[in-house]
Formats: C-alpha cells, structure tokens, sequence
C-alpha cells in the first residue's frame, strides 16, 4: 500500500512514467526513461553512421576493383604479331634464313613481299596443299645449307636491292633480288616473277661469266707452219704442165 502511494506520488510529481502491457506494468523514472531514448537515439544513429560507412567503403573497394580490372585488360599484351623491318638485303636473308631454320612460317611470311605471298597462295591452290608448305623453304634453295651460307655482293638502287648467296647444292652463287616494302626490305621473288622487279645492277658471278666468255670468243687460234718451208719473202713461181692431148713432135 505504501508502495503505491510512493508510486502514485512519483507518477502525480511527473517523476515516473508507467508503460503498460498484457502481462505487468513497468515503471520507469522519466529522467531515466530519457536518457535511455537519446541513448537508443544516439545508439541507432551510430550504428546506422557505421552502417553507412561500411556500405561506402564496400562500394569504394568495389569501384577500385573494377578500375583495376579495367586497367589490367587494357594494358594487357595484344597477341598482335609485331613487323619485322631489316635494314639492309643481307640483314633480310638473315632473318630469313632463321625464320626458315626455326620452321616459322609467320616469320617468313613477314619477309618476303606481298607478290611473293601472292606467289605462296598461288602455289597452295596450284598443288592443292597448305600454305605452310609453301613457305617452308623460304623460296630459295640456299637455305638449306646447315650453317648460314656465304653472302657478298649486295647492290642497292632505289627501293630494289640485291645480293649473291652461296648455293651449296649447285656449287654456284644465287643473284637473290629484294625490294624495301613497309619500311623493311623482303625477298622479292614474286616481283621478279610478275616482272615487277628492277635489277640494281649486275651481280660479281655475272660480270665474271661475261668477262670469261668475252675471253673465249676472241681467242684466235694460231696456224703452225709443219714443213717449214714457207718464208714471208719466198715468191712462187709458176710451172707450166703440158696438156695432155698435146701431139709430140
């Protein structure tokens, strides 16, 4: 009874507040009751400030994320094949010939002349096999030496160059022609074929067959005198012979 009283008192002094429900009453003190809601008030907003935060931080490690993603696929290397340029004739059958050696026909392609892989193509379709196969030798038999063959003689004249490579099957040098395409110089054996192709010069093997041809066909032979009784100074005479149905006297 007292307790109520004290209760009534508190409720009537607006100390306490009742919050009633189905199974009991429960009072609290109203300075407590506030500092309990600004409590859950404050509580609530941190959490949902902490919350917030989490979200923004996950979203920012997300976008990061994709940034990088983003950024790594661009940069990646492109399986592009990249062109290969020889500054000089001897430079292209060097590469040539190691493309061959390598059995890399991407690589000889690469150095050789768009005619010459016209030339490739046609020959494919012409003997009904892949185009590898055409490329497989590189267009030229020096290249089945072991080791690189000998190289001399290179001549440039405009975008047409030159060279003799040493053919060890046939024991003779190859006047190889080449033409610059595309910044680099490539083998241009479909050029010359296609009669696109301009000498730069005669090569050392041919002017040293010329000059030896030359050397035969003027040689006069010379005429032995076996008796040895000509003279330049001698006179020949004349010696008559009767006829012979002349009557005797």
């Amino acid at each position: 009874m007292q307790d109520n009283f004290f209760v009534k008192n508190l409720c009537q002094n607006n100390l306490l507040v009742k919050i009633s429900g189905r199974a009991s009453k429960i009072y609290f003190y109203r300075n407590s009751l506030y500092t309990f809601r600004n409590y859950l008030q404050r509580k609530t907003k941190t959490m949902n400030f902490r919350m917030s935060n989490k979200i923004i931080s996950i979203n920012l490690v997300l976008v990061f994320a994709l940034l990088s993603f983003s950024c790594q696929k661009q940069t990646a290397p492109q399986p592009t094949t990249q062109p290969i340029n020889a500054q000089t004739p001897t430079d292209a059958y060097k590469m040539l010939y190691a493309a061959v050696k390598g059995k890399d026909a991407e690589k000889i392609k690469q150095m050789v002349s768009k005619s010459t892989q016209g030339l490739a193509e046609f020959m494919a379709a012409q003997y009904k096999q892949p185009i590898e196969k055409s490329y497989e030798n590189g267009f030229t038999a020096t290249t089945f030496a072991d080791s690189l063959p000998e190289i001399r003689d290179e001549r440039v004249k405009d975008n047409f160059g030159a060279i003799e490579v040493f053919n060890q099957g046939k024991n003779a040098w190859e006047d190889l022609p080449f033409i610059k395409e595309d910044g680099g110089w490539k083998l241009a054996i479909g050029d010359a074929f296609n009669g696109t192709y301009k000498s730069p010069g005669k090569g050392k093997s041919q002017i040293e067959q010329e000059a030896t041809n030359t050397t035969v066909n003027n040689a006069v032979p010379m005429i032995t005198n076996t008796n040895g009784n000509l003279s330049s100074n001698s006179k020949s005479k004349s010696i008559e012979v009767p006829p012979e149905n002349k009557p005797k006297k």
